[in-house]
């Protein structure tokens, strides 16, 4: 199998004297993203040797907990679109999207 075209995902992470996020950036060139500035970020890599999930979640300082809270929310319900399409299982992503309402419901989203 031969690699057509390559990608990058890049992001800039500026840290206070304790290694606390200040500032976050990042560029996706092939979707026409330069040097956007973003408050959080979270990345999961799948280590399929290990079989286990790596996990990144940084936000800046400055991040207002009411955004933090519409950040996770649309976030899981993102993951709960994903799952249906990765896995074709309805069931389980009807589930997760009840959740996603409730947890809504519950920070007072909606």
């Amino acid at each position: 199998m031969s690699i057509k075209h390559k990608s990058q995902v890049n992001f800039e992470i500026s840290l206070d004297e304790n290694k606390v996020p200040e500032e976050i950036s990042w560029t996706a060139k092939d979707g026409g993203i330069h040097n956007e500035a973003s408050k959080a970020i979270m990345i999961s890599v799948w280590d399929h040797k290990q079989r286990d999930t790596l996990r990144m979640d940084l936000w800046t300082k400055d991040m207002p907990v009411d955004q933090m809270k519409q950040f996770y929310h649309q976030t899981l319900v993102s993951m709960s679109d994903a799952f249906e399409r990765a896995t074709g299982d309805d069931k389980m992503s009807a589930t997760m999207r009840d959740f996603c309402d409730y947890f809504a419901e519950k920070l007072e989203l909606k």
